[in-house]
């Protein structure tokens, strides 16, 4: 059985030493950790980020094993069968790919760690925070980190294979000018800016772009058709609701949530209509913006709903036939790179605002808005800003 896993194991391997670009998270995870989880939406380069920690530390997956949690093998063996036999053969490190396609996965990682306190184990995951939930309650063992799709950034490194470093908020906006300069002398930063916004946020855009909406479309497809139903144990009789819901949305952005008009539209009721949004956003389609508020004054119903990533937008408009929105755009784009690095809220007066109170307003090169407090005009097609006008594209820059 081992065997067979490290031929698998060798064979990726291959195909990884390719890549010498590493994602951002690779160097904010703990890789000593005794236990950690990986999570993120798929094709975000999950089993690529294993392999390459194999590769920087290991010479042989005699030490270091990877496993796909699905394949058919391991789910007929076991996953603590084959760790318990891997670690008396002196392995190290084991590397559990798509764990959450593994039956009782929490119970057995649990039985792993406290039978083998001198190994590691380091596993992936869906993006649902369901992976924190189960029986034996992992949280309290292991460290999780999140992996977003590509950052405009690193789309910049892998499409011009260019050097750029992230940059902290604080940073950004204290001296954007200096930084967007740096950035517009080396390239037409506008040009790929627009090629990200459709096709830049998944790594596979590098196979070819062409068949890019088609993988991505597969994507899709498996999220709802197959992570969903196993994450949640809802019947496949409401996956038309779930993809109705998705495209209700990213027909009608910026959407504002009449819970009770999309409960109507989509045939079901309020009930599994807030379900359905809940899962969705778990399973890292859509980013739910809520009102700054503690206790019982959260609200359950979000007050905006937005895609997860501009190129879904793209995808759908381009399946659907229907003009895409520059304004639904912008605010995708804003909050998925921005919430990388802060929390934002929904906010009457402005597009969102943060903890600390900073405002931001999302627009064309000609926004203008009106506020008690001065927000940052975050401004598309534009390259270099000036006071708190900023260019869009550079809050991409943030990881």
């Amino acid at each position: 059985m081992i065997e067979k896993l490290i031929e698998i194991q060798l064979s990726l391997v291959k195909e990884i030493e390719k890549f010498t670009f590493k994602r951002y998270l690779f160097g904010k995870i703990n890789w000593h950790n005794r236990l950690s989880g990986i999570v993120g939406a798929r094709g975000a380069g999950k089993t690529t980020l294993l392999l390459q920690y194999y590769l920087a530390g290991f010479k042989t997956p005699q030490d270091c094993l990877y496993l796909s949690a699905d394949n058919i093998n391991v789910i007929n063996k076991g996953l603590y069968a084959i760790a318990e036999e891997f670690f008396k053969l002196g392995g190290k490190v084991i590397l559990i790919d798509e764990v959450h396609k593994y039956p009782s996965w929490q119970i057995e990682l649990k039985n792993i760690y406290d039978s083998f306190p001198a190994k590691k184990i380091i596993f992936s995951g869906s993006s649902s925070v369901n992976i924190l939930k189960g029986k034996a309650d992992l949280s309290r063992r292991a460290v999780f980190y999140n992996l977003k799709g590509l950052s405009f950034r690193e789309f910049l490194i892998l499409r011009l294979n260019a050097r750029f470093a992230p940059v902290e908020l604080k940073y950004l906006l204290n001296s954007h000018i200096e930084i967007a300069d740096k950035v517009n002398s080396q390239i037409p930063v506008l040009k790929y800016f627009r090629e990200y916004l459709k096709f830049g946020y998944y790594p596979f855009f590098k196979e070819g772009t062409d068949s890019f909406y088609n993988k991505l479309n597969n994507v899709i497809e498996k999220i709802i058709c197959e992570d969903i139903p196993f994450l949640f144990n809802i019947k496949y009789s409401t996956l038309p609701s779930l993809k109705k819901l998705l495209y209700l949305v990213a027909t009608s952005q910026p959407f504002t949530p009449n819970i009770s008009r999309m409960s109507a539209q989509l045939g079901i009721s309020k009930e599994y209509t807030y379900s359905y949004i809940d899962e969705l956003q778990k399973a890292g389609l859509f980013i739910l913006l809520y009102p700054k508020a503690q206790g019982f004054r959260l609200l359950r119903k979000p007050q905006k709903i937005y895609l997860e990533n501009p190129n879904l937008f793209y995808l759908i408009g381009e399946e659907e036939g229907f003009a895409i929105e520059k304004g639904s755009i912008r605010e995708t784009f804003f909050i998925n790179q921005a919430s990388a690095a802060v929390k934002l809220y929904f906010s009457e007066s402005v597009d969102f605002v943060d903890d600390s109170g900073k405002q931001f307003e999302i627009g064309g090169k000609n926004k203008k808005v009106v506020s008690s407090i001065e927000p940052f005009l975050v401004m598309d097609d534009i390259t270099v800003g000036f006071k708190n006008r900023i260019p869009l594209w550079l809050f991409g820059f943030l990881y």
